[in-house]
C-alpha cells in the first residue's frame, strides 16, 4: 500500500436544520442548529469530517484552509494539523477557525482509516469498544411536562445518566429539577448545566438545593474563562457532586489551564472545537497525566470511537440537537443501546455516510 497520498480537493458546505421545538439553556435561546461538513479527497479516497459552527466555517474552509492542503500528503494526519495551526495565526485558533480545523482533522484522520480499511476506533487502539452515554436535553424553555417526557423517556431506554439545563429562572429551577428526579426515579444520575449562568454565591446556594434532589453532575456552575470560581464551586460543593466545564477549550493550553487551575472534578472536551480527532487525544492525554476523569461534549456520532480510545473517559454526551441531526443526515450514526454507545468495527473510518440528498434542504 502506498505511504503517500496527495490531497487532490477540500470542499465544505453548511447546513441549518430547524430544532423541534424553540431551546434554551441558562444563557441564550437558538430554533436552529447549523452543520458544517468538510471533505477531504486523495488517493481514491474522501474522508468525512463536521462541526456545529457558523456558516462561516465553511467559508474559511473554502476561502483558505482547503489551500493549505491540496498538494500535501493526507496520511501525515500530524504534519497537517500544524500546518493547519500555523495557517490561523493571524485569524485566531479559537472560534471559527478552531471549528473549521476541526472539522478538517477529522476528515483527514477519517480519509487516513478509510486507506488503511480500517474502523477508525480500532486505528486509535481502543481501551473499550462502547462508552457509556448521558442523555442530555431538559432546555429551559420546556414545558414541565416535556422536561419529564424527555428525561423519564431516556431512563426508560435504558440510559443510567441525564442532564437538563438550569440557569434562566433560579427560582423555577428546583421545581425542574425536582420534577426531573420524579421523572427519572432514584436509581438514574441526574446532572444539570448552568452553562455558566450563576454568580458565585448563587451557584453555591443552588449546588445545596440541587444536591437535595441528588444531583451528581454541576456543569459550568459559573462561567468556565471564572477559573477561580470554578475551584471555589469544587471545593465547596456537597460531597457526591462533581463540577464539569471545558466544552469552549479551543487548544491544549485551555486545558492544561483549567487542569492546573483545579477547576473542575471532571474535563469535557468538544472534538467539533478543541482541534479534531487530534485536539481531542491531546486533551485526553492531558486528563491521563492529571489523573483527571475525561468526558465528551456534544456531537455524539464523532465521539464515540475517540472516548472508546482515551482511557480517562467516563461517559459521552447524547445530546439532543445533535443526535437528532447525525441519525436524520448521517448513515451510520449510532444509537444508544443498554445504556452505552459503540462503534461498528465492521464500517471503515468514523462508519458515518452522509445523506445529502436528505441534506440538501438544509444546504445555504
Amino acid at each position: 500500500m502506498d505511504d503517500h497520498a496527495a490531497i487532490e480537493g477540500v470542499e465544505a458546505h453548511a447546513y441549518t436544520v430547524p430544532t423541534d421545538a424553540p431551546e434554551s439553556d441558562g444563557t441564550l435561546e437558538w430554533s436552529s442548529t447549523t452543520l458544517v461538513v468538510a471533505r477531504v479527497r486523495a488517493a481514491g479516497v474522501e474522508g468525512l469530517g463536521y462541526t456545529y459552527a457558523d456558516t462561516a466555517a465553511a467559508t474559511l474552509i473554502r476561502d483558505k484552509l482547503g489551500e493549505v492542503l491540496v498538494g500535501r500528503d493526507a496520511l501525515a494526519v500530524s504534519q497537517r494539523y500544524v500546518d493547519l495551526v500555523r495557517a490561523l495565526r493571524n485569524l485566531g485558533r479559537a472560534g471559527i477557525g478552531g471549528m473549521a480545523l476541526s472539522a478538517l482533522d477529522v476528515a483527514l484522520w477519517d480519509l487516513k482509516a478509510k486507506h488503511l480499511g480500517v474502523a477508525l476506533g480500532l486505528l486509535l487502539a481502543p481501551a473499550r469498544r462502547a462508552i457509556r452515554a448521558y442523555g442530555s436535553g431538559g432546555f429551559t424553555s420546556y414545558s414541565r411536562d416535556r422536561l419529564r417526557g424527555q428525561l423519564g423517556g431516556w431512563a426508560r431506554d435504558g440510559l443510567t445518566a441525564v442532564k437538563m439545563k438550569v440557569g434562566r429562572d433560579a427560582a423555577a429551577d428546583a421545581q425542574r429539577v425536582a420534577d426531573a428526579r420524579d421523572a427519572i426515579g432514584p436509581t438514574v444520575e441526574l446532572f444539570v448545566d448552568a452553562n455558566g449562568a450563576y454568580a458565585q454565591e448563587l451557584a453555591l446556594r443552588q449546588a445545596v438545593a440541587f444536591a437535595a434532589r441528588d444531583v451528581r453532575w454541576f456543569e459550568e456552575p459559573v462561567s468556565s474563562d471564572d477559573l477561580d470560581g470554578l475551584r471555589l464551586l469544587r471545593e465547596r460543593r456537597p460531597g457526591g457532586m462533581a463540577i464539569a466545564a471545558g466544552e469552549y477549550g479551543y487548544d491544549t493550553m485551555y486545558f492544561r489551564r483549567m487542569l492546573q487551575a483545579g477547576a473542575v472534578d471532571v474535563l469535557q472536551a468538544d472534538a467539533t472545537r478543541c482541534g479534531g480527532v487530534t485536539g481531542f487525544l491531546d486533551a485526553a492525554a492531558l486528563a491521563d497525566a492529571f489523573g483527571m476523569p475525561l468526558s465528551s461534549h456534544c456531537a455524539p456520532a464523532l465521539h464515540v470511537p475517540l472516548c472508546c480510545a482515551a482511557r480517562r473517559a467516563i461517559h459521552l454526551e447524547y445530546f439532543h440537537d445533535h443526535a437528532r441531526i447525525e441519525s436524520m443526515l448521517f448513515d451510520g450514526a449510532p444509537a444508544p443501546r443498554d445504556g452505552t454507545l459503540a462503534f461498528d468495527t465492521s464500517r471503515p473510518g468514523l462508519g458515518l455516510e452522509f445523506k445529502e440528498k436528505d441534506a440538501e434542504c438544509y444546504r445555504h
